[in-house]
């Protein structure tokens, strides 16, 4: 248990009993200890005697008044009542010392939790089309769906990262048709590239290196056999690339796994006898429908083309069926781009029919990414002429900076992306703020120890010479460490913890410009170092949940 929920639980339990002498045990609903917005209103508040008002026919500040004075909290220095009838405590600070011996014990593992209790989760994000770059969307899912699966393992899930291989189906097809188009172009005149094939430059290097390796060997072979073999030899490339594209960026996946699995295990094959067998399908001019109304879905749609082939949506079903019931999986969570809206509710409706809780599945949103230099909007690369993909982006942006970035906001809001601000060494850079208050620590714990100054164990400290108010409030963000953990866990939202490392930051340039570590009495210079040396080790870990760097100079 965390210190906030021993605080809270302490506070809870103390209301409900003083709440019990009036309307009788068992007859208090449950109520809510809050953080109060504002910090003048105390640093927590209780709403249970409006809770009781109806059931006591009494104002709700005439009960509070008479639950405060049945009250006894030897960690509240005030207890008032306020408002229609909320019960606002102010606490003492002694609860608070209590987390810089917490962080000493805890180091590297401060704000871990059981939250999950070790349930199995597998986070599938970015997922990339293998056939072409990623793209500016793939950074940002790329960022967020890392830091989800990051965020849940400290909160105590066990949780595994996919990236879903889309190696079979027409995407595969079109990529088979421009290679072939692009290769047969090194030997025959007036082959013209189809408008809906891939016209990139990725496309003529891998024609040109396949013709280096097998010269005019396929040109006359059947187009099938031709097709195939360019796809075997391209295709692996281009899935290497974004795997070493997607390490430079931090992310390292448990399973990359093929779509093709699915239909040479017979699995795509299998879901569509399960839709039958359920009785959730019919037929209708020659395709296999989906009765997806009758589950769930705005409108049914068919699984099986009138030609005998499944639709795309049959292997992605086939997938989450492999991740929730082969596998066994607690929970699936989908990280997807904003033109996939319709895509969970089909998916959900499908689980339904094949008699699994779509609960199990979360989809996560994440809304459009705009990248703006100059206070401009921009849709291209002035070195390239062309879309700024993944690649591009890390060469003018830090890794750093670009992680960062991507999770300043939450995934359902649009995100302007400022590529000058990214790169600029000044406080208004969010991650330079950060991070240059990791390094001023540094420096400071550096220049204390030439002086032959090091921390001391928490047990040899006098804590209670933290009295300050930036002390204070450093000491309270902090003790809420573990808890934003917990909330980000809860509601997939990365963005939580770089508002909290930017809050923390900030803390600490505030104590920083109040407070001298060094100077006064021993005994404050030494609790004024341990308060320092935990704000490290909680800005490291924080920023470690994100894959950001923490320097030790700037």
């Amino acid at each position: 248990m965390t210190l906030v929920e021993k605080v809270r639980t302490q506070l809870y339990d103390a209301v409900r009993q003083a709440a019990e002498s009036l309307a009788g045990e068992g007859n208090v609903p449950e109520f809510t200890i809050e953080t109060p917005r504002d910090k003048s209103h105390g640093d927590y508040s209780a709403n249970v005697a409006m809770l009781l008002a109806k059931a006591l026919k009494k104002a709700p500040r005439q009960i509070a008044e008479q639950i405060v004075s049945n009250l006894s909290l030897p960690i509240a220095e005030k207890i008032e009542v306020a408002g229609a009838g909320f019960i606002n405590f102010y606490l003492n600070n002694s609860y608070l010392y209590e987390i810089l011996g917490e962080v000493e014990r805890q180091g590297r593992d401060f704000g871990k939790t059981d939250y999950g209790q070790g349930k199995r989760y597998l986070v599938e994000f970015v997922s990339a089309n293998p056939t072409g770059p990623m793209h500016i969307g793939n950074a940002r899912g790329g960022a967020l769906g890392d830091g989800i699966a990051s965020i849940l393992s400290w909160a105590g899930y066990d949780v595994a990262r996919e990236f879903y291989v889309n190696d079979a189906g027409n995407q595969i097809n079109k990529f088979a048709l421009s290679l072939d188009m692009r290769y047969l172009q090194l030997y025959q005149d007036g082959i013209e590239m189809p408008e809906d094939s891939y016209h990139g430059e990725d496309i003529v290097n891998h024609a040109k290196n396949f013709a280096a390796i097998h010269g005019d060997k396929y040109v006359n072979a059947p187009v099938e056999e031709r097709r195939k073999a360019l796809v075997d030899y391209a295709l692996p490339l281009n899935i290497q690339g974004l795997k070493d594209d997607l390490a430079k960026y931090r992310i390292h996946y448990d399973r990359w796994f093929l779509e093709s699995s699915l239909h040479e295990n017979g699995e795509v094959k299998r879901i569509i006898e399960l839709f039958q067998k359920n009785g959730a399908t019919y037929e209708s001019e020659g395709a296999l429908w989906f009765r997806a109304t009758d589950y769930g879905a705005d409108q049914d749609f068919v699984l099986v083309r009138s030609n005998g082939v499944p639709t795309y949506v049959v292997p992605d079903i086939a997938y989450h069926y492999n991740k929730l019931v082969t596998r066994g999986f607690d929970k699936a969570i989908d990280v997807l781009g904003a033109d996939h809206h319709g895509y969970a509710p089909r998916l959900k409706a499908a689980l339904r029919a094949l008699q699994i809780d779509p609960s199990r599945l979360d989809v996560v949103i994440m809304q459009m990414v705009r990248l703006v230099r100059d206070g401009e909007i921009i849709k291209a690369s002035k070195r390239s002429g062309k879309a700024i993909t993944l690649v591009t982006l890390l060469e003018e942006v830090p890794v750093d900076a670009a992680r960062f970035f991507f999770n300043l906001r939450q995934a359902d809001t649009h995100l302007e992306f400022d590529l000058d601000l990214a790169v600029a060494e000044t406080n208004e850079n969010p991650v330079y703020y950060v991070q240059y208050a990791h390094a001023r620590i540094c420096s400071i714990l550096n220049l204390l120890g030439k002086e032959g100054i090091a921390e001391k164990p928490f047990a040899e400290i006098d804590a209670s010479q933290l009295k300050e108010p930036q002390e204070i409030e450093l000491l309270k963000k902090i003790a809420e460490f573990p808890e934003e953990i917990k909330a980000a866990a809860r509601d997939y939202e990365p963005s939580r913890i770089t508002r909290y490392a930017m809050d923390l930051a900030g803390l600490f340039h505030s104590f920083y410009n109040a407070c001298r570590v060094k100077g006064g009495e021993e005994a404050l210079m030494y609790a004024r170092l341990k308060l320092v040396c935990a704000a490290r080790i909680v800005l490291e870990n924080a920023l470690s949940i994100l894959a950001v760097e923490a320097p030790d100079k700037m």
